[in-house]
């Protein structure tokens, strides 16, 4: 009822009341099976997961309820529900509150997994979730929450990618805090870079990605979660499937190594992806072909 940690709900009790809006204690599988519950009634609740570490308490429902109720009731029931937590290093929160698990998330059928980068898409993209009749994870990057900019008036389609800065030499993809990085480097690098801001993981816009790296040449994909086994591997495989013919040099992944995300500050920027790093990526593979 005070706004969270992050102020994220502040306010929502003055304005809405006791009926609509419910402190909890702090017991994430508690109040995330008493919504999914809320859900399979017909209510759209909003869960505020404090920290995305977090989710690993109350999996369970959101694995085994949320995601499945569909499946297993042939379509007789629905969960409209958002998940909605944060994301991210560079605050030295230590390895227990840092973590992007977004592609965990990706990995379970039934879930939307969206994490949009801009003021106006989290406005947008958040009223779609809440319109969505399937239970959606919305990430937000805590290191953006400082952004300023101009809600958006209509909700926006979930699952369609931007073109954030267009470029002829390389093709950058990234979601989340990694976009304001990756723009970063397109300003400074010696190469012309197109930045494809996904929005989105699940579903994923591939045809977007594919129309640019398609006229490019090179792909280069760029996260804050661990790199193996991310979503960048997948981006990359179908990339590689569909163009096998096209691509000039291999597609490339930037992100952070597998191991946990450490307290010290030098340490925790030096695991994570810089605009410098990104950089020199995107300059090697056009020097490489």
């Amino acid at each position: 009822a005070g706004g969270g940690i992050f102020t994220v709900t502040k306010g929502l009790h003055e304005r809405f009341g006791s009926d609509r809006i419910i402190d909890t204690p702090i017991s994430e599988m508690g109040f995330v099976g008493a919504a999914v519950g809320a859900a399979m009634t017909g209510l759209r609740p909003i869960v505020e997961i404090m920290f995305m570490d977090f989710i690993g308490v109350c999996l369970d429902p959101i694995l085994n309820q949320a995601a499945k109720l569909p499946y297993l009731t042939s379509g007789a029931l629905q969960c409209p529900i958002v998940f909605r937590t944060q994301t991210g290093a560079g605050r030295s929160a230590g390895a227990q509150h840092s973590q992007s698990l977004e592609t965990v998330l990706a990995h379970i059928p039934g879930l939307r997994v969206v994490m949009p980068a801009t003021v106006t898409d989290a406005h947008d993209l958040l009223v779609a979730a809440v319109e969505d009749p399937n239970p959606v994870v919305f990430v937000e990057s805590r290191r953006l929450y400082a952004m300023k900019g101009q809600a958006g008036e209509d909700p926006l389609p979930i699952g369609k990618a931007r073109v954030a800065r267009a470029g002829d030499d390389v093709t950058v993809v990234t979601w989340g805090q990694m976009l304001r990085e990756s723009l970063k480097a397109a300003e400074e690098a010696e190469a012309s870079i197109e930045v494809i801001d996904l929005r989105s993981l699940v579903p994923l816009d591939m045809d977007t990605v594919l129309r640019s790296a398609g006229r490019t040449g090179r792909l280069l994909v760029v996260h804050e979660a661990v790199q193996d086994f991310g979503a960048g591997a997948e981006i990359a495989a179908r990339a590689g499937e569909e163009l096998y013919d096209v691509l000039r040099v291999p597609v490339k992944r930037i992100g952070a190594p597998a191991v946990p995300m450490p307290f010290n500050p030098e340490l925790e920027r030096s695991l994570m992806p810089s605009a410098a790093r990104i950089a020199a990526a995107a300059e090697a593979m056009v020097r490489e072909g």
